[in-house]
């Protein structure tokens, strides 16, 4: 409870210390990508497709936490600029698989680079021990809220 008794008492909530968490993060790798010319989205497209080729916009969507609307527009932008190709026509449905170019592989290369860097800076008053502790925690967070919500929804 909060200091007045209503509500989440913000200093001692986990959930809104993993948002601030989030939210720095996500500032700090804004910070490195835009002299790159890349959002946290644009890299995190291309990222995707480095190491799933061929993802359709909807799995990139879900990938990079935006509307497929969003991805769509990002895809058109990144295929225009010569960092992705789809085809020109979908071979089954409506899917039109997406591929980094080598401008895309390449712009990826430094993106990634910096993203680490920040990565790093983030863990470094971590032991390798906490480091993965906290991995695993987190992922266990997330587990235990994937399938907790499941059980909601039946």
């Amino acid at each position: 409870m909060s200091k007045d008794g209503s509500g989440v008492d913000l200093d001692k909530s986990l959930g809104y210390l993993l948002k601030e968490a989030s939210s720095a993060l996500r500032a700090a790798m804004e910070d490195v990508l835009r002299p790159l010319g890349m959002t946290v989205t644009h890299y995190s497209c291309l990222e995707l497709l480095a190491q799933r080729p061929g993802l359709s916009n909807s799995a990139l969507a879900r990938g990079a936490f935006v509307t497929r609307q969003s991805m769509n527009v990002l895809l058109q932008t990144l295929e225009r600029d010569g960092y992705v190709t789809r085809p020109a026509e979908a071979r089954v449905g409506k899917t039109l698989p997406a591929r980094l170019t080598p401008r895309g592989r390449e712009s990826l290369e430094e993106a990634s680079a910096a993203v680490r860097a920040v990565e790093v800076r983030m863990l470094q008053d971590l032991t390798e021990t906490e480091q993965s502790g906290a991995f695993r925690i987190l992922q266990s967070m997330i587990h235990s809220l994937r399938d907790s919500g499941s059980d909601d929804r039946v």
